[in-house]
């Protein structure tokens, strides 16, 4: 099947929401983007969309506090997770974080798949196992952006890539929900393949729904 091509430059911010309960209706498809407070997915959202605020970029690590929703159109969107790892917040908060991410990767029936960054500097990071955990608890399907990978030559990029992979396919033998791909949002490097993953994820997703 020919997965038809998704116009990101479409994208608009819609609504900001603290958990699941307070998130847009479940209907249609959406891919949420999620990775540690330093890992570059507001960057990588705002590369995509080629859009340079869409998503804010803070210098101050976690920010973003709230479950940001994007419209591409009418059945279809993208979300930007709160951002976790670094940020200065009470460990009552950091809990709240958690409760809220668990329940909106467990229970979003909408959610088709899951982009997770990570700085390709310091990959899987104990929350990042503890994302890939979550996905994996609700079966839902993971591609891995390796962000930063300017900052690397291409065979340290490619060792850590491999790496990574590995992990990967012992965490899901049959190679089917949990994939990885290098990604810089300076030199947009990999553009094309997380488009691509994205127009598959919702489209099939969409299609499957109607």
């Amino acid at each position: 099947m020919d997965i038809p091509a998704i116009n990101f430059q479409s994208a608009e911010f819609t609504t900001s929401a603290p958990s699941l309960k307070q998130c847009p209706e479940d209907i249609g498809c959406e891919v949420a983007f999620a990775g540690r407070s330093n890992a570059g997915k507001s960057s990588a959202i705002n590369t995509l969309t080629r859009k340079k605020s869409l998503a804010r970029t803070s210098k101050t690590p976690g920010r973003t506090q709230m479950i940001n929703f994007f419209q591409l159109n009418t059945n279809q969107r993208l979300v930007d997770l709160p951002g976790y790892g670094y940020a200065k917040v009470p460990i009552a908060m950091k809990t709240q974080w958690d409760r809220h991410l668990a329940e909106y990767l467990q229970q979003r029936k909408s959610l088709g798949g899951l982009i997770l960054l990570m700085d390709i500097r310091h990959p899987l990071q104990d929350y990042d196992r503890q994302m890939l955990n979550w996905a994996a608890e609700a079966g839902l399907p993971v591609h891995i952006l390796l962000t930063k990978s300017d900052k690397l030559k291409r065979g340290p990029a490619q060792s850590t890539l491999l790496k990574v992979d590995n992990f990967l396919r012992e965490m899901d033998p049959g190679v089917t929900l949990l994939t990885v791909q290098t990604f810089s949002s300076l030199k947009k490097q990999g553009l094309p393949e997380l488009e691509a993953q994205l127009a598959h994820w919702l489209t099939t997703e969409t299609i499957e729904q109607g």
